[in-house]
């Protein structure tokens, strides 16, 4: 892959991470999360069968190998987890319409919005009625998970009947708000929390074996081999050039 290519700002938060400006190739690849990209040039995607894509939109489904031939100098990538209301909307979506069909799901004023208001915009359009709206309450019990797990994976040590413990709840019925609550299972969203966590300390300028251990992975591969699975970037291919916005908030 070249890392160099890519260049512009990045947005994680749990189930989402959004990054505008300089696409960049890629080698073949598959990974975890939907993909939306979208360019005012044409860009061109290569799958596993050889077939060529072209468009200034795509939706690539989650686990499907493939790779950048062509990028974009000013572009919008998404990765959307597969389990969330959204992803799961963009996943139906690239099986049923292709990937390069449909209406467009990232607005075409995209570099005026700023990350956050595009990612907004785009979970609205998937999923009007997802639980990203917060329109009612979460349980108190769901709510005491949220709070306790960033010192959780702080810590190294994320279980779920821990928290569930914690709760005040058995690990069967928070499981089951957590997900209905919040939009992404428990170990789901913990996993996106370790991720970024461990992308913080590489933006902050921690080597990669640091990074690894500070957020519970067992090494600097296992961070690396996780971060490709969701993403198809390793970390310290994004350490560089790249203006980084980090939040846990959904």
């Amino acid at each position: 892959m070249s890392a160099t290519s890519w260049q512009g700002a990045v947005l994680i938060r749990p189930g989402v991470f959004a990054f505008t400006g300089t696409i960049g190739p890629t080698d073949t690849h598959a990974h975890h999360a939907v993909q939306l990209m979208a360019a005012r040039d044409a860009m061109t995607v290569v799958a596993a069968d050889d077939s060529r894509g072209t468009g200034t939109q795509f939706v690539i489904p989650a686990d499907a190998s493939h790779r950048i031939e062509r990028g974009a100098d000013n572009g919008v990538v998404v990765f959307l987890d597969p389990e969330s209301a959204a992803g799961h909307a963009a996943q139906l979506r690239a099986r049923s319409l292709g990937w390069t069909s449909g209406a467009p799901l990232i607005p075409h004023a995209a570099d005026e919005l700023g990350l956050d208001r595009l990612v907004s915009a785009v979970l609205e359009t998937l999923a009007p009625d997802g639980e990203h709206t917060a329109a009612t309450p979460r349980h108190p019990a769901v709510q005491h998970a949220l709070d306790l797990l960033p010192e959780l994976v702080a810590g190294g040590t994320v279980g779920t009947a821990d928290i569930a413990a914690r709760a005040g709840l058995s690990t069967s019925r928070l499981t089951h708000l957590f997900s209905a609550q919040v939009g992404l299972p428990l170990r789901r969203y913990a996993l996106w929390l370790r991720l970024t966590l461990a992308i913080a300390e590489v933006a902050a300028g921690r080597d990669l074996t640091r990074a690894a251990h500070a957020a519970g992975f067992s090494d600097s591969a296992h961070l690396t081999r996780t971060c490709r699975e969701n993403f198809g970037l390793a970390p310290s291919a994004l350490s560089r050039n790249v203006h980084w916005h980090i939040t846990h908030s959904l």
